[in-house]
């Protein structure tokens, strides 16, 4: 009798656990699903916050770029580029030294603009915007006026003691 007893009892565990596994078989497919669905979702937010990140940091670069727009006092909205500089330079035919005299600062200044290392207060860019629509001739011509109206430097002499 203990041999039928220990089948018998085998037999209802058997037919338990597989009632228990067909009832909770569906749940634990739908969790699994879930779970890969969990996943995806964090690595598609993973990915739109790098987007994100990578998207701010080009913002901020584009807004403290030479090439973003300052608006004047009389409300245009003028743009600096470092190329635009350049060009404007060489098509009126005058090295860094004499544009930044015509401009009314350093060669240096001039030099940092044209390579985008520096950008020029309001005044000098309305100066610059002033330049735009001049030719050859008449660059030099204000050239030569700016160089009429400097004052030379005095060369003092020291006395030996």
């Amino acid at each position: 009798m203990p041999n039928l007893a220990v089948a018998l009892k085998d037999e209802i565990r058997r037919l338990a656990r597989k009632e228990v596994k067909s009832m909770t078989g569906a749940t634990t497919q739908s969790v699994a699903r879930f779970r890969r669905e969990i996943a995806s979702l964090k690595r598609e937010i993973n990915a739109a916050h790098k987007k994100l990140v990578f998207l701010e940091g080009q913002e901020r670069k584009r807004i403290s770029s030479p090439n973003a727009a300052v608006t004047s006092g009389d409300g245009n909205d003028v743009r600096f580029s470092a190329r635009s500089v350049k060009a404007q330079r060489r098509r009126t035919g005058l090295s860094a030294a004499d544009y930044a005299k015509l401009v009314g600062v350093t060669p240096l200044t001039i030099y940092n603009w044209e390579n985008g290392k520096s950008r020029p207060r309001l005044a000098q860019l309305e100066t610059l915007v002033a330049l735009r629509g001049i030719g050859k001739r008449e660059a030099l011509a204000k050239l030569a006026i700016v160089k009429n109206s400097e004052t030379p430097k005095r060369k003092t002499k020291r006395t030996p003691k």
